[in-house]
């Protein structure tokens, strides 16, 4: 299969320059004029004026407006609903924190349209290391076994091979529209995290391949522990505080995701972040 009209899909909350970075990235691609490329952008009402920086920068962009309360889950189902309303051959989801290689979205095509042509479209992404170290920071997962342990651990790209992985990351992930007439959109009882993880493991048990693309596509910092409930130098109420709010692990999303995806094993996994938080 060849995608010809792809709709890119972002969040974006305060962080203007970041995200005119990305975007600018985003529109350098090499080697993509084989296809249309629109981009919805869903800008949660950030006070920065980064909705009017894209406008005037990017007309182009499909610039939709939240109310402040969506978070990245919430924004990027609004995003993806707009898309699917108009249908494309693939929606790729990125981040708005993240800077491109130029070549990274022809290798992503690359990489999903040698899947398709084996006769199984597949769920791509890009990994993400970071600018100062080179480290991988967002990308695929492999679920990984440690005796009654059950965890997702990151997986390194393969510089010149695709590499199956069991979920992954959407800071810049293709996925084809034959895959989400299956899925649909993004689970709405998230409403920060955990929906594109969500998204990889119900793909991954709906028989769908999921795959990381080759070497790295791209640069993104991962997320700092600093105040949030998994720093232990912060006072614990405000750990508390943190893990029950969005960007935490609130209890109705984190039952949800550990109920549908940990087996047996979700009820400990459900209660380690409280208990964790509670008495260390």
């Amino acid at each position: 299969m060849v995608f010809r009209k792809i709709a890119a899909l972002a969040a974006s909350y305060n962080r203007k320059e970041l995200t005119l970075a990305s975007l600018q990235s985003l529109f350098a691609q090499r080697g993509v004029t084989s296809f249309d490329l629109t981009v919805f952008l869903v800008d949660d009402a950030s006070p920065d004026g980064t909705a009017e920086a894209v406008a005037s920068q990017f007309p182009q962009v499909r610039l939709l407006h939240g109310d402040g309360n969506l978070f990245w889950n919430g924004a990027m189902r609004v995003a993806f609903d707009a898309a699917m309303r108009e249908g494309f051959d693939a929606y790729l989801w990125f981040n708005d924190d993240s800077r491109f290689y130029a070549d990274a979205l022809s290798t992503l095509l690359a990489c999903a349209e040698q899947a398709a042509g084996r006769g199984a479209d597949a769920i791509v992404a890009g990994a993400m290391r970071n600018p100062l170290t080179g480290d991988t920071t967002y990308g695929g997962y492999k679920k990984r076994t440690h005796g009654l342990r059950w965890r997702l651990e990151t997986l390194e790209p393969n510089p010149s091979a695709a590499l199956p992985c069991d979920t992954v990351n959407g800071n810049f992930t293709l996925v084809p529209a034959s895959i989400t007439r299956v899925l649909g959109n993004l689970d709405e009882t998230f409403t920060h995290q955990f929906g594109d993880v969500d998204y990889g493991l119900r793909a991954s048990k709906s028989g769908f391949p999921l795959l990381l693309a080759p070497g790295h596509l791209g640069e993104c910092f991962t997320n700092s522990d600093k105040h949030t409930w998994q720093d232990r130098s912060w006072p614990r109420k405000k750990r508390w505080a943190h893990l029950m709010s969005p960007k935490g692990a609130p209890v109705r999303e984190w039952f949800h995701f550990t109920r549908r995806h940990y087996g047996w094993r979700w009820p400990l996994y459900a209660a380690s972040p409280y208990f964790k938080t509670l008495f260390f």
